[in-house]
């Protein structure tokens, strides 16, 4: 018997996402501190783009690692997975393209606000203005997925718990 993929309401994506927001603070002060002490980095701003790039670089390890396995941990607290649009997991090809193609949730604001060097408080707005109209747009698909998830070739399902059924 074939399972019916029903896709997550927004609200319960967005709550997966701000979630691993908070689960991303702690992989950024870990790989900070890894990096920092490794580099003997003493003034924040030192090394700053290297950071960045590491910092690239860890996030992709950890969600196409995560992704290829079904989930993250926020994904696995709000029964989400990621799957291809045959419903079956992810490749880490696939994996790395969806990668990629997230940072679309926020690369349109961060170069809006660099392109008009805007103070702080307004690049907030902005990145967060665009963030809720990438979260949106997802209405707009058939299946209500992310846009991301559409270039990608994959898609968010709900996953009901063992207990549930």
């Amino acid at each position: 018997m074939k399972r019916a993929l029903k896709t997550p309401s927004l609200a319960r994506r967005m709550a997966c996402w701000l979630y691993e927001g908070l689960l991303m603070f702690g992989i950024v002060f870990v790989a900070g501190y890894l990096f920092g002490t490794l580099s003997q980095t003493r003034n924040a701003m030192d090394n700053r783009h290297p950071l960045q790039a590491f910092l690239f670089v860890v996030f992709g390890i950890y969600f196409v690692w995560l992704w290829t396995k079904g989930q993250t941990l926020a994904m696995k607290t709000w029964h989400i997975t990621v799957l291809d649009r045959s419903g079956q997991p992810i490749t880490q090809a696939r994996a790395l393209l969806r990668y990629l193609l997230c940072w679309l949730w926020f690369l349109p604001g961060l170069a809006a606000t660099a392109l008009f060097k805007l103070p702080t408080s307004e690049s907030v707005v902005i990145v967060l203005g665009w963030v809720a109209v990438w979260a949106i747009l997802s209405h707009f698909h058939p299946q209500q997925q992310f846009w991301h998830d559409a270039l990608a070739g994959t898609r968010l399902v709900s996953t009901v718990p063992k207990s549930q059924q």
